[in-house]
């Protein structure tokens, strides 16, 4: 696991996304809930197959809206009940699938659960994965959240706030989703580029997303999109975090956001 401390080390060394469960250090029972942007999806897809092919028990979700393609590879269900959660887990568990559970399927947009529904699945058993992407960004590197999100559930153990290092050095109303209100947490104009202390001022506002993070959580920054064009700011950016207090950050390398 890489600390806030060894920030600016870790941009020079990205990890792969399939091994961002075990840089984690997640347990045998764990609620991730992944907000921002720059690849919250691929992460969750990362997380959920690599612990179902080791034999754990997975439940992937939203609790907003996902592109319907990303239940490849998953049992799909669409039925947010604990018992037909239960059930169905029972059967993808002895495929090695994870199990992605939506309430409905409109075209190619997939309707989430309430965050209520993912407390109930991780609650109902001692040595579950529960991983749920908590808030949309447009397919934007980075966001701000607006005043409904990130729709976070209350048993949520672990918080990552994502962010594509390809944002860093572009135009702030170019290539943020809500760029005025990233804007106004960084104190700048959003016809400017995204410096990686601006970033990091956003990501660690106390207005930001931080304040909607369980108590007792671990909140955790992950750096995607990592590459040599963007390092040198990867690692402003997490040694910016480190200066704000991040308690723990990630650079992880991929190229699909």
């Amino acid at each position: 696991m890489t600390h806030a401390g060894d920030a600016a080390g870790s941009a020079q060394s990205p990890i792969d996304s399939a091994a961002m469960a075990s840089m984690l250090g997640l347990r045998a029972r764990e609620h991730v809930a992944l907000v921002g942007g720059g690849g919250k999806t691929t992460l969750m897809r990362a997380m959920a197959l690599g612990a179902a092919a080791r034999g754990q028990d997975v439940i992937a979700t939203t609790t907003t809206k996902m592109g319907a393609s990303q239940a490849d590879g998953f049992e799909l269900l669409l039925d947010s009940s604990t018992a037909a959660v239960d059930a169905a887990l029972a059967v993808s568990a002895a495929g090695d699938k994870p199990l992605m559970v939506w309430t409905a399927v409109d075209g190619g947009k997939a309707m989430g659960v309430e965050p209520q529904a993912c407390d109930s699945w991780f609650e109902a058993a001692d040595d579950r994965l529960v991983v749920v992407e908590a808030d949309g960004a447009r397919r934007r590197p980075f966001k701000a959240h607006g005043p409904f999100e990130p729709v976070i559930p209350s048993t949520a153990t672990v918080v990552i706030s994502v962010i594509g290092a390809d944002a860093l050095g572009r135009v702030i109303a170019d290539q943020c989703h809500r760029p005025l209100r990233v804007a106004a947490l960084a104190g700048c104009s959003p016809y400017v580029r995204l410096t990686p202390e601006a970033a990091a001022q956003v990501i660690m506002h106390e207005r930001g997303v931080r304040q909607f993070v369980p108590a007792g959580a671990r909140f955790v920054v992950v750096v995607t999109k990592v590459a040599d064009a963007n390092r040198k700011m990867s690692a402003e950016l997490l040694s910016s975090l480190a200066r704000f207090g991040a308690a723990e950050t990630v650079a992880v390398a991929f190229a699909d956001g």
